[in-house]
Order: structure tokens, then C-alpha cells, then sequence
């Protein structure tokens, strides 16, 4: 596989990972990219053409980011909200396990 290709199917990887929310996928794609990256560029220095490919690799990189801050975020504000609301979920888990202890009787 050409270098091009190489940096495409890595750019594609973190797109596809962090279009379908696959952290996993995502954290494995960026966990690759240090040393994938150090593999091509032993061979040689970049063309232009390599090098848009390496900037659009960059720029999913960085929207990639993004999209980890953003979900970031989010999961903060749904922690301070179970926190602020922490009394009334144990409240309806005892009021639940009482029931259903009702319900096997």
C-alpha cells in the first residue's frame, strides 16, 4: 500500500469510528496513528500529494477531538444531574425494590 492510501485508510477509520460514536474503534484508530505514522515517514520525505492526504488526516484528527470534547461534556453534565438528583434515583430504587418484593409475595 502507497503511503496515500495508507494516510486515506487512517483518515477513513477515524471518520467511520467517529461518525458511528465507536469509542472503542476510536480510541483504538488514534492509538495507531503515532506508530503508522513513524513507519511512513521512515521511507522517505512526504509529496504533495502525501502531504494534503497527511492534512486531511490532521483535520479528522481535529474533528475527532472535537467530538470527544463535545461527548465530554455532555457525559459532565449528565453526571452533575444524577449528583444534583442523587436522593430522589436512590429514593425510586428503594421505593422499586420494595415493590417488587411485594409483587414475588
Amino acid at each position: 500500500m502507497d503511503r496515500r492510501a495508507a494516510l486515506n485508510a487512517l483518515t477513513a477509520a477515524l471518520a467511520g469510528a467517529g461518525t458511528a460514536r465507536d469509542w472503542v474503534a476510536l480510541d483504538r484508530a488514534v492509538g495507531a496513528l503515532s506508530t503508522q505514522l513513524r513507519v511512513l515517514a521512515a521511507s522517505g520525505p512526504w509529496n504533495p500529494l502525501e502531504k494534503r492526504a497527511l492534512e486531511a488526516l490532521r483535520a479528522q484528527h481535529d474533528e475527532a477531538a472535537d467530538l470527544c470534547a463535545a461527548e465530554l461534556e455532555l457525559l459532565g453534565a449528565q453526571m452533575h444531574e444524577m449528583h444534583t438528583n442523587k436522593a430522589g434515583f436512590i429514593a425510586y430504587a428503594l421505593d422499586n425494590e420494595t415493590d417488587s418484593e411485594r409483587n414475588q409475595a
